[in-house]
C-alpha cells in the first residue's frame, strides 16, 4: 500500500506571514535565550527564514508552543501585561466549561483574570444593542495603564491576542463566530489582506479600542465543549488557536471556518450549512462542484486535519483520538484514517514524519 507523506494530509496552505515567525524568534532574543538552539531543534533553517514569506501554520504552533515553554509564560505573544503561570490556561477553561452560555462563559474569563496571578489586563464583554464587543481593560481603575501597555506592544502581539481569543471563542461553541469587524489600536500596516483572512471580516486601524465585534446573538450559544474534549484541546493547544483559514474566498474556505475544528459531536448537515450561508442546498452543491468537491468531501478534509493534528501528540491514544473524533469505535476510527492517509493510526505513528515530529517536541 502507497502511504501518503504528511505534507500532503496537513493543509499546507494554512500558514502565517513570515514576520510572525521573525517576531517569535526577535522576543527569543530578547529573553538570552538561544536562538539557533530553538530553531535546531525544530529543524527550521536559517534559508526558511531568509528567504520565504510564508511559514506553515502546523509549524509555526510547534514553534510557538516550544518558545511558550522555554519562557515558562502562557501569555507569550498576547496582550497581558505580564508573565502567566504554566497551568493558568487550563483553569481558567475548567472555570467557563460548564457556563450556560458563551455570555456566562466570558463573563467568568474576565473575573478570573481578576483573581488570576500574573496579568493586569482582561478581557471585557461589552454589549451594545444588536452587536457585542469582546475588548480588553486593566485590572485597575486606570485607563492610562491600557494605553501605556498596548502603546509599547507590537502589531503582531495585538493581532495574536484578538485571533487566539476569536479561535478561542469558536471552540468554545463549536461554530466559527463570525465577526462583523475586528478593530486595532495600531496604524494600518502593509499586510492588511492578511488581517481580513484570519478575521474574515471588515479590519478597522487607529481605533480606540483592541476588540472582536459580532452579533449579539451569539451570545446566547451555549458553550458545547466537555472536560474530556477539553483535555484533548489542551494537549495540542495552541495550535488550534494559531492555525489559520485558506487565503482566499472561496465556498469550500467558508465551509471549512464553520465546520470548524472539534468533531467530537454530529457535524452539522448540509440543509444547516446552507441555511447559515443563506443559500439552498441545491446550490451549495452546485456551487462547491464548481470548485470541484464537495461538501462530503470538505468534511472529509477537515477531519484527516484534525486527525492527524490529535496523531501528532504522543500523549493521546488512539483510542481517545477515536473518541475525540466522534467515532463510537476505535475500528471505525482505524478504517478512515487509513482511507485518508494510506497508513492505519500504528504505521503512521512509526513513520519517519511521526517521529521527526516527535522528536523536534521532545527537545530541550
Amino acid at each position: 500500500m502507497t502511504t501518503v507523506p504528511l505534507y500532503k494530509v496537513m493543509n499546507v496552505k494554512a500558514s502565517v506571514p513570515m514576520s510572525s515567525v521573525r517576531y517569535l524568534l526577535k522576543a527569543v532574543e530578547e529573553q538570552g535565550l538561544d536562538r539557533q538552539a530553538v530553531l535546531d531543534s525544530l529543524e527550521i533553517t536559517q534559508d526558511e527564514i531568509e528567504k520565504s514569506d510564508s511559514f506553515p501554520a502546523y509549524r509555526y504552533g510547534m514553534l510557538y508552543q516550544k518558545i511558550m515553554w522555554l519562557m515558562q509564560d502562557e501569555s507569550f505573544g498576547m496582550l497581558s501585561g505580564g508573565k502567566v503561570p504554566n497551568g493558568t490556561f487550563r483553569m481558567m477553561c475548567l472555570c467557563i466549561i460548564h457556563a450556560r452560555s458563551l455570555a456566562h462563559a466570558l463573563y467568568r474569563c474576565s473575573d478570573f483574570y481578576e483573581i488570576c496571578r500574573g496579568p493586569t489586563v482582561k478581557p471585557v464583554l461589552i454589549k451594545k444593542g444588536r452587536f457585542a464587543m469582546v475588548t480588553f481593560a486593566p485590572l485597575n481603575s486606570s485607563e492610562e495603564a491600557i494605553d501605556t501597555l498596548v502603546v509599547t506592544e507590537s502589531k503582531e502581539q495585538l493581532r495574536t491576542t484578538l485571533s487566539m481569543w476569536h479561535h478561542f471563542i469558536c471552540w468554545l461553541i463549536g461554530r466559527r463566530l463570525n465577526l462583523k469587524a475586528a478593530y486595532f489600536t495600531s496604524e494600518r500596516p502593509d499586510d492588511v489582506e492578511y488581517y481580513k483572512t484570519l478575521f474574515q471580516s471588515e479590519v478597522k486601524f487607529n481605533q480606540h479600542a483592541n476588540a472582536l465585534v459580532f452579533p449579539s446573538s451569539y451570545l446566547d450559544m451555549p458553550i458545547v465543549q466537555t472536560e474530556d474534549s477539553l483535555r484533548g484541546f489542551l494537549k495540542t493547544a495552541p495550535y488550534q488557536l494559531l492555525v489559520m483559514v485558506e487565503n482566499d474566498n472561496s465556498l469550500k474556505s467558508q465551509v471549512m471556518a464553520m465546520l470548524g475544528k472539534d468533531f467530537s459531536r454530529e457535524m452539522p448537515s448540509a440543509e444547516e450549512v446552507a441555511s447559515a450561508l443563506n443559500m439552498s442546498v441545491s446550490t451549495l452543491r452546485r456551487r462547491l462542484n464548481d470548485e470541484k468537491t464537495s461538501y462530503q468531501n470538505i468534511k472529509d478534509e477537515c477531519r484527516k486535519e484534525a486527525a492527524i493534528t490529535y496523531m501528532n501528540v504522543p500523549q493521546l491514544s488512539i483510542n481517545d483520538i477515536a473518541a475525540l473524533m466522534g467515532f463510537d469505535e476505535p475500528s471505525a476510527f482505524f478504517r478512515s484514517f487509513k482511507k485518508w492517509t494510506g497508513m492505519t493510526p500504528g504505521e503512521y505513528r512509526k513513520s519517519e514524519e511521526y517521529l521527526k515530529f516527535g522528536k523536534a517536541m521532545k527537545r530541550p
